[in-house]
């Protein structure tokens, strides 16, 4: 970890349907930083606000009120192609339904990103492979998604998340839809990614047990932030 600010959220504000009657306000006011390098959880109730947040953080959506900073960018000042290019390029998404192409193979799944950012054919497979390497699923490359247990889908899905060598992986749930030994499996990869990589990692789910393994818990309630404490450091 470094001291260099990743993530800078200034009183951030999100509400949907503005200007109607139905006009609901889902956060009031965050304030936090991420420095480069930590390992994050982001827990709370269905309802606190944690999907609202991620996709903020993700550069999906942007605040309706409030400063984000993402890596010295301002993001709601930044236009879609920008914002595309990040989300590309400087964030790895790994969700709790993996998100995969079924009709494609686990190594086409993973050189996928890397067609959108223009990296070239060879170049592509070669990365792929060495990502499945990373996420010891070689000997699965050429099965597609249905044939392959959750846990390595998400296994191909965390190494989808590593092509383009983000600063940031943002995880919702990954461990929600597998078994508990799998999902062990699957935190023991984002703890080697933060411990040989130094990436930023942030983690969004509803388990404190999770939560106890990162460096640090921000707990949300109702849209607001009502715990951020330091833990000691990842496992």
């Amino acid at each position: 970890m470094t001291d260099k600010t990743i993530i800078h959220m200034e009183n951030i504000y999100k509400s949907f349907y503005v200007g109607t009657p139905n006009e609901l306000e889902i956060l009031h006011g965050l304030t936090f930083d991420v420095p480069e390098g930590q390992f994050l959880s982001v827990v709370g109730q269905s309802g606190s606000g944690k999907s609202t947040l991620m996709n903020l953080i993700g550069a999906l959506d942007k605040p309706t009120g409030g400063s984000y900073i993402l890596d010295g960018l301002d993001i709601a000042k930044s236009k879609d192609k920008t914002l595309s290019e990040i989300r590309c390029r400087k964030i790895g998404f790994v969700f709790q339904t993996f998100n995969l192409i079924s009709r494609t193979t686990a190594l086409k799944n993973i050189e996928l990103p890397m067609m959108y950012a223009g990296v070239p054919q060879k170049e592509r497979t070669r990365r792929a492979k060495e990502l499945l390497e990373m996420v010891d699923m070689t000997d699965r490359m050429k099965h597609m998604p249905n044939e392959l247990s959750g846990g390595q889908k998400q296994r191909v899905a965390i190494a989808r998340a590593m092509v383009n060598e983000p600063s940031i992986v943002l995880a919702d749930e990954p461990t929600g839809a597998l078994d508990t030994k799998t999902g062990r499996m699957v935190m023991d990869l984002f703890h080697k990614l933060h411990r040989e990589q130094g990436k930023t990692i942030i983690l969004i789910t509803h388990n404190p047990e999770l939560a106890a393994e990162t460096d640090r818990i921000i707990t949300l309630a109702d849209g607001c932030i009502v715990s951020d404490i330091m833990t000691g450091g990842a496992a």
